[in-house]
């Protein structure tokens, strides 16, 4: 099930190949992510020797947070989960140039949050247009097509 997904990330980048990993969180950012209070700008992942790391992502308080974690920080770096071979294999593919790794999306597995995330090639502001134009044909195809349905 989805919880929050980044919607700039599509816009912005083209996705080459798709993770899944378990996160290292606390109660009340679980709680937070529920309530949709996650700002994907800006964050990326970043390999540490064998550990893979969520930088910049901001998860926001909750709203019945008690005031003993009040003093926690939102931006710190979140570990992730993954197998050795798949932080190799993201490691290799972000040392290429012009790739990198960043959180698509917050996701509920079997209860357990999970983060979605891809190695991403960005795109050219002529490739954005590009499919700003075919998505609009698109959408001027299926209205034609149901106009003529009902006439």
């Amino acid at each position: 099930m989805l919880l929050v997904k980044n919607r700039k990330a599509f816009h912005n980048y083209e996705v080459v190949e798709k993770y899944v990993a378990g996160v290292v969180l606390k109660g009340y950012e679980v709680k937070a992510i529920r309530e949709k209070k996650v700002n994907f700008e800006g964050a990326y992942i970043k390999i540490i020797g064998n550990e893979a790391f969520v930088v910049n992502l901001h998860v926001g308080d909750y709203s019945k947070k008690s005031q003993k974690n009040e003093g926690s920080k939102q931006n710190s770096d979140l570990k992730l989960l993954l197998g050795q071979q798949e932080i190799e294999k993201i490691s290799r593919e972000v040392n290429q140039k012009g790739k990198t790794a960043i959180p698509i999306a917050f996701i509920l597995r079997n209860n357990l949050v999970k983060l979605e995330l891809a190695v991403v090639r960005g795109k050219k502001k002529y490739e954005k247009k590009q499919v700003a134009k075919t998505r609009q044909i698109e959408k001027d195809l299926q209205q034609q097509r149901k106009s003529q349905i009902w006439k």
